[in-house]
């Protein structure tokens, strides 16, 4: 698999970084893993957005969901679609209520909201806890698997397998066991890290830097990537911290870079 970052800024796009957002490619399947502010346009550089097959998102807080309504414009109303997007609708795995919660967010009003049906270009599928989405077919198709995780709505870790090898993306979590089961082995962990460790941080929000190093260390992971760190903290300081809890190969995401897992 290939894991390119289309934004990794925590809690909002930042001056360098759009809001979270992942391209996984894998044979000649192609998804996504959340589409925070900003992550449509980078998609753009890397992929044409008619080329994905799947959307997959770890919850909905709008750092990670938010141009999702742009993405609705685009399979809508681009003048030259390649295809009928009416017929070949995209697939899109969310926490339960997503199709409502994008459709408040493109139709604000009660009245064009009684009028929109996001349907007619995706399909949405609910995500659960233990539950298990396939996008791709044959020997192309992306396996990802959804654990609970901790945070102020409901959420999920991202296990992603394919052909032997997995990825797993921790969505936003502060510290729990759910991580630790989604992680277990994998072969990178992509894991937020939100603020320098200490007691004043809030519980069941976020990470530390050495938080996400423990949950990595536990899981028996073999690389961590630290993501999700917010503007106004330094990723490097984040990605310290993580070292002093896990011996493996500790990296920072940067917008447009690329992990081969």
């Amino acid at each position: 698999m290939r894991l390119i970052v289309l934004g990794c800024s925590g809690s909002g796009p930042g001056p360098e970084s759009p809001a979270s957002g992942y391209l996984v490619e894998a044979g000649g399947t192609r998804i996504v893993l959340d589409l925070g502010n900003g992550t449509l346009g980078a998609l753009q550089r890397h992929l044409d957005p008619w080329s994905l097959d799947g959307v997959v998102f770890s919850h909905l807080h709008a750092d990670h969901c938010s141009d999702f309504a742009s993405l609705v414009v685009h399979r809508r109303y681009h003048p030259r679609p390649p295809f009928d997007p009416g017929v070949a609708r995209l697939p899109v795995h969310a926490p339960a209520g997503a199709h409502d919660r994008f459709a408040r967010a493109y139709a604000p009003t009660a009245a064009e909201l009684a009028e929109t049906d996001l349907t007619d270009v995706f399909t949405f599928h609910d995500l659960a806890a233990g539950g298990t989405c396939r996008i791709g077919t044959g020997a192309d198709q992306i396996q990802v698997r959804a654990f609970d995780v901790v945070h102020p709505c409901p959420a999920f870790a991202l296990r992603v397998e394919h052909g032997g090898r997995v990825l797993t993306y921790s969505g936003d979590t502060g510290a729990c066991p759910g991580l630790v089961e989604a992680a277990r082995d994998t072969d990178l962990l992509l894991c937020e890290a939100s603020w320098p460790h200490g007691d004043h941080n809030p519980t069941g929000v976020h990470l530390s830097g050495r938080e996400a190093g423990e949950h990595a260390t536990a899981a028996g992971a073999r690389r961590l990537v630290v993501t999700h760190v917010p503007a106004w903290y330094d990723r490097d300081e984040l990605a310290t911290e993580a070292k002093a809890a896990f011996d493996g190969p500790v990296e920072v995401a940067t917008p447009d870079a690329v992990f081969e897992v």
